[in-house]
């Protein structure tokens, strides 16, 4: 353990505390661009989300229209979980080769489009393999968004940046709820599709012009120390591409793996609220729109977690992420135990599960965030954030066709039967947590940490 001066304090670097790192003053410039490509990494995400999640909300008015059961769109919904797990792998790996603009700009662009062919179509199988593609090309979001704001940060600051930039999904989600939840309730399913898209369409060329890869790109000197060990727990390449082999081995380390099987818990409970929240308050006698509304409790209590687990990570958790989200882990057990106590109508739901959301959208936005830039070096951030979200994403996949078929033919029986499988879920999730912080500390012993922290 050594000790570094830090803005005027005193501060360990541990292998633990790779956020104790000797900061370097920024140039007017790089502070300019830097802002130029934090803006279009978050608002780009966002546009994600209103070209992803319309679908959600609207799916009693579909099967309605078409005379479809509801457990029927969980298909349609798979069909996007699972290009989206394909997809993760595929682009993150792009992305480490090409550089996350092409993910960005690229995918963005072709999931606008599929939106506007959903707003048209009339058919299951239309809305079944145009919903595939779509979960192709929005797997390119969360890699190239970590993997833009990856090279733009240092160390110390990562966290509690990366927290407020993690927050744009759900700034995303309540987009979706609230002007696609008004047109749905206004002028059909239909204009949800086309409205979102219009809007993302102003946020695509926002993207294509402020969005660089890393400083260099614009013309500045680098902001992080792309050397630095930065006491990763996993020793990849930091060159510029990796090879497929590379690759291959990163994503089958260790540590790798098990902060993927702890974030399939993470993403299991967030996209089972994500898609039926919505419909499950529906069913308990709430009109579609002031549904979608009150679904947003999740989101907004989300909203501060998220920003205050990357405050915790830097300032009292000194980057020991592990720890933080188990700590989280054992909060969302807390929040589902009130979802089944209290929760006897739907405000008492919506409240209840806000509360699983604070303690939720922590884990989601380290896991997939700060801890998959901090693990493998800014470099890998794009990789490892595509691997570790690859791997989660069978948890969306499963949580669809298993609530799907839970709430088939008995709604309130398969409501409250989902609630205790959630319950089971968030227990398994702390579990796994101890996991993690085995094989992390497991890696730092054998990797010791550099004299000098850096990043």
């Amino acid at each position: 353990m050594t000790v570094s001066q830090t803005e005027g304090r005193i501060a360990l670097a541990s292998p633990m505390n790779p956020v104790a790192s000797r900061p370097t003053s920024l140039s007017r410039e790089q502070r300019a661009w830097r802002w130029r490509v934090l803006t279009a990494a978050y608002l780009g995400y966002v546009g994600f989300y209103l070209t992803r999640k319309v679908f959600t909300i609207c799916k009693t008015s579909v099967a309605d229209q078409f005379g479809w059961e509801l457990a029927d769109t969980a298909h349609i919904w798979t069909a996007f979980l699972v290009a989206y797990m394909l997809g993760q792998f595929i682009n993150s790996y792009i992305g480490r080769k090409w550089g996350s603009r092409v993910l960005l700009v690229g995918g963005l662009g072709l999931s606008m489009a599929c939106n506007v062919v959903f707003g048209f179509t009339n058919s299951y199988s239309t809305f079944l393999a145009f919903m595939f593609f779509n979960g192709l090309v929005q797997a390119t979001g969360w890699p190239g968004t970590v993997g833009t704001v990856s090279e733009w940060l240092r160390g110390y600051e990562r966290g509690t940046i990366m927290g407020f930039m993690s927050t744009n999904y759900l700034i995303g989600n309540m987009l979706v709820k609230s002007l696609g939840g008004y047109l749905l309730g206004a002028y059909g399913w239909r204009w949800s599709f086309w409205g979102c898209t219009v809007l993302t369409f102003a946020i695509w060329w926002l993207v294509y012009f402020w969005q660089r890869n890393r400083p260099e790109d614009a013309g500045l000197p680098p902001i992080i120390d792309a050397d630095s060990k930065d006491a990763r727990a996993v020793r990849a390449s930091q060159a510029d591409t990796l090879t497929f082999t590379q690759y291959v081995e990163l994503a089958l380390n260790p540590v790798v793996l098990a902060m993927g099987a702890s974030y399939f818990c993470v993403k299991f409970l967030r996209y089972a609220l994500d898609s039926w929240l919505p419909s499950f308050l529906n069913v308990q006698g709430l009109d579609v729109a002031r549904a979608s509304y009150y679904s947003q409790v999740f989101d907004f209590a989300g909203l501060a977690g998220a920003i205050l687990a990357g405050w915790l990570l830097d300032r009292v958790f000194k980057g020991n992420w592990a720890f933080l989200c188990f700590v989280l882990a054992i909060g969302s057990i807390g929040g589902y135990v009130s979802v089944i106590r209290f929760g006897t109508n739907p405000v008492n739901v919506a409240i209840c599960f806000g509360l699983v959301g604070f303690m939720i959208y922590g884990p989601d936005t380290i896991l997939a965030g700060a801890a998959s830039v901090q693990v493998a070096g800014e470099k890998n951030g794009v990789a490892v954030a595509g691997i570790v979200n690859g791997i989660a994403s069978v948890g969306p996949i499963v949580q669809e066709e298993v609530i799907g078929w839970l709430v088939r033919g008995d709604v309130p029986t398969g409501i409250r039967n989902t609630n205790t499988l959630a319950l089971s879920m968030s227990i398994f999730f702390a579990c796994l947590m101890v996991v993690v912080m085995w094989r992390v500390r497991l890696a730092h012993k054998g990797n010791p940490a550099p004299t000098e922290g850096g990043g």
